[in-house]
């Protein structure tokens, strides 16, 4: 039996429990990929649409290594329930399950180096304001017979793949970063990794890394789903 996670504080809980809701609004039926090693949890989801990875870490009581995936919404009932089912009020990590492709496909655990160009916190949600503002008003100006789900599909994959200056950061990431409560009103520092073909925009309340060669935007470099391998974040 897997032993039961075994957070450091309540708010390591809440934290992660608020980042479970999220992704849980995007998709009912989300998995996570969990990964602890050394008192640390690494949560790993992909929200539809974004076609990033998300990166959410909790510090445990526990050093017990552990990488499986499993249901985001019977994680996020155990942590709302507060252990009430486990002794000693630790969290219940629920049966594993048939882990999508994503979950395979995790960014490296190392080798991981800044990349200059990125804006602060203030100016990465202007630029994502920006681009909503510009796919509502040529939404608006469509023509009727256009006016269809396949055309606003193309409009919003053509504004959501631009780059952020030279960094090579698709603008989706940032997007996804602040609708998943990363980059929140009080400027929080933020800072842009890379490693290989993966780029990381990193910030205190959680991570966005995105594949940025190969097919389909996340590449086909498996990782894995051995016991103890986590990912330090």
């Amino acid at each position: 039996m897997t032993a039961p996670l075994r957070f450091a504080d309540a708010r390591e809980a809440a934290d992660l429990a608020a980042f479970l809701a999220r992704l849980l609004h995007y998709d009912r039926a989300a998995a996570v990929r969990l990964q602890a090693r050394g008192g640390a949890l690494a949560v790993f989801g992909r929200p539809p649409s974004f076609e990033v990875l998300a990166i959410r870490t909790a510090v445990l009581l526990d050093a017990a290594p552990l990488d499986v995936t499993v249901s985001a919404g019977e994680l996020l009932d155990g942590i709302e329930n507060g252990g009430e089912t486990t002794p000693a009020g630790g969290i219940p990590v629920p049966g594993a399950v048939t882990g999508p492709p994503w979950a395979g496909v995790l960014p490296p655990h190392g080798g991981w180096r800044e990349v200059p160009g990125l804006p602060g916190a203030a100016g990465l949600r202007g630029v994502v304001a920006a681009a909503v503002a510009e796919f509502r008003t040529r939404d608006e100006q469509l023509p009727t017979e256009r006016r269809n789900r396949a055309e606003r599909d193309r409009m919003g994959r053509e504004i959501w793949s631009r780059t952020i200056g030279s960094t090579g950061l698709p603008l989706r990431a940032v997007h996804a970063a602040q609708s998943l409560g990363f980059l929140p009103p009080h400027e929080p520092p933020v800072a842009l990794l890379g490693s290989g073909p993966w780029l990381r925009l990193r910030t205190p309340y959680g991570s966005v890394a995105v594949r940025t060669a190969g097919p389909a935007g996340l590449g086909v470099i498996p990782v894995p789903h051995t016991a103890g391998h986590a990912h330090s974040r």
